[in-house]
C-alpha cells in the first residue's frame, strides 16, 4: 500500500467567486481528510494603488481609509458566510485578509506559513481576457514550491464525449 503525503496546513485562496467555492470543497475535504487546519486566505487587490496613483494621491487620506476598511468588513464577513459557517470545528480554520497583487500575496503566505498544499479555482479565461488579466491560478503553479491543486470552473467540466 502506498502512503499519500498528509496536508496539514492546507490553503485556499478565495475570490468569492461560485467556484472559489468549488475549490472550498476540496480543500475542506483535504483537510478534514488529513486532519489539518483549513486556511482561508482572500487577498484585496491593491489595482488603484498601483494604476491610479493620481487618483490615490487626489484623494482624502480619511475616504482611501474608509474605503479599504468597508472592503476589509466585506471581505470578513463573506470569509463568514460562506465558509465559515459550514465548518463545525472552528479551531481547525483560519481566516486571512490581506492587500497586494494576487499571486505574490498568496505565494508570500505559503511559505511564511509552511502551508502544505495550495487549493485555488480557475475561471478558464481564455484568448484576449486570459492575455489582458493573466491567471493567479497559473502564476501560482509556474512560481510554487509546493503542490497546487487546480479547480476548473463548472463549465469547463461538463463537455461531451
Amino acid at each position: 500500500m502506498i502512503d499519500y503525503p498528509k496536508y496539514k496546513k492546507v490553503l485556499l485562496c478565495t475570490d468569492f467567486s461560485d467556484n472559489s467555492y468549488r475549490a472550498f470543497e476540496y480543500a475542506f475535504g483535504i483537510a478534514k481528510r488529513d486532519d489539518g487546519v483549513l486556511y482561508l486566505l482572500h487577498i484585496i487587490p491593491d489595482v488603484l494603488d498601483q494604476n491610479y496613483p493620481e487618483f490615490i494621491s487626489s484623494m482624502k487620506r480619511e475616504n482611501i481609509f474608509q474605503a479599504k476598511e468597508a472592503l476589509q468588513k466585506s471581505s470578513e464577513k463573506q470569509l463568514d458566510n460562506l465558509y465559515l459557517n459550514k465548518i463545525k470545528n472552528k479551531d481547525n480554520a483560519k481566516c486571512i485578509i490581506k492587500t497586494g497583487r494576487e499571486d505574490n500575496e498568496i505565494l508570500k503566505y505559503a511559505a511564511e506559513e509552511k502551508i502544505d498544499i495550495i487549493v485555488i479555482g480557475t475561471h478558464g479565461k481564455t484568448g484576449l481576457k486570459h492575455l489582458l488579466l493573466g491567471s493567479v491560478a497559473e502564476k501560482i503553479i509556474r512560481q510554487s514550491s509546493i503542490p497546487v491543486l487546480v479547480i476548473p470552473s463548472k463549465e469547463k467540466l461538463t463537455h461531451t464525449r
